[in-house]
């Protein structure tokens, strides 16, 4: 499965405004670009495609044993996908979590 979110590769390079000069902080992506989506959109697509992959999984494997399909690659292929998606969403969900614990235990 390609980056869910699309942050393996972002490293925390944002770019930096030419107009701001030297020393400047990065601009927040939110503000280089208004018509990206916002972060429940994204997890709400990749929530999506998760819960599409393991019906195809369990669509996979229902055509097995029933006779339709003969393709054990395939259907190994398909669940190993499903698989690796939903454990990819679950230590999303376990780092979110994390996070929201560690600002719950913030003093004002």
């Amino acid at each position: 499965m390609a980056d869910p979110l699309g942050l393996i590769n972002a490293g925390g390079n944002t770019p930096i405004n030419p107009l701001q000069g030297p020393g400047a902080r990065p601009s927040s992506p939110a503000a280089s670009d208004p018509n990206a989506p916002s972060f429940k959109q994204l997890l709400m697509d990749n929530l999506r495609s998760v819960n599409q992959l393991q019906q195809d999984a369990t669509q996979a494997i229902e055509d097995l044993q029933s006779g339709r399909r003969d393709d054990v690659e395939t259907v190994l292929l398909a669940t190993q996908k499903a698989d690796l998606a939903f454990r990819t969403i679950q230590a999303l969900r376990n780092k979110m979590m994390d996070a929201y614990d560690e600002v719950k235990q913030i003093r004002v």
